[in-house]
């Protein structure tokens, strides 16, 4: 009974992040969603790293020398020191990425527009609008004495003009 039309929303699970890649407001706001769990572990394992320091220093063993218990707490809060490093890196990563997929739509909106810009002055050049002589209305019969560039250029092109 299923038709094109009646797709299932579960048959292209891809689909909404399709659909969210698309949109920069919904590409933030689900980044967003990603920052605050990672916010949130972040801020968890924050204090499991206090807890853990302060049970292991302070757990000893009878024949310890001074410094020994540091040692053995160590490699756990090493651990838990590259955790909530990689946490910051990936909360910083996705506010960066978010930041990036608004600046692409907005270079892409630039580049249209530059664009068009482009071929209108292209067009511009290759087919520059006709521009109508304005007409002399003292011309008109007779001739005027300031021959200007439209004057004979030696005395043999003086043919019906008025000689000197």
């Amino acid at each position: 009974m299923n038709t094109d039309t009646d797709r299932n929303f579960f048959d292209d699970p891809n689909e909404a992040l399709r659909e969210i890649a698309k949109n920069p407001a919904a590409y933030a706001h689900y980044l967003a969603d990603f920052n605050r769990v990672v916010l949130d572990m972040q801020a968890k394992l924050e204090i499991l790293r206090r807890e853990t320091r302060v049970h292991c220093r302070g757990t000893r063993v009878e024949g310890d020398r001074m410094g020994q218990a540091f040692l053995r707490s160590f490699p756990v809060e090493k651990s838990l020191n590259d955790i909530l490093k990689n946490l910051k890196s990936i909360s910083s990563g996705l506010e960066k990425s978010t930041h990036k997929r608004h600046a692409h739509d907005e270079k892409v909106k630039e580049v249209k527009r530059q664009r068009k810009e482009k071929t209108q002055i292209e067009a511009r050049k290759n087919n520059p609008p006709l521009q109508v002589a304005p007409e002399n209305p003292g011309q008109q019969g007779a001739q005027s004495s300031d021959m200007g560039y439209g004057g004979p250029t030696s005395i043999y092109n003086l043919d019906r003009r008025e000689s000197a």
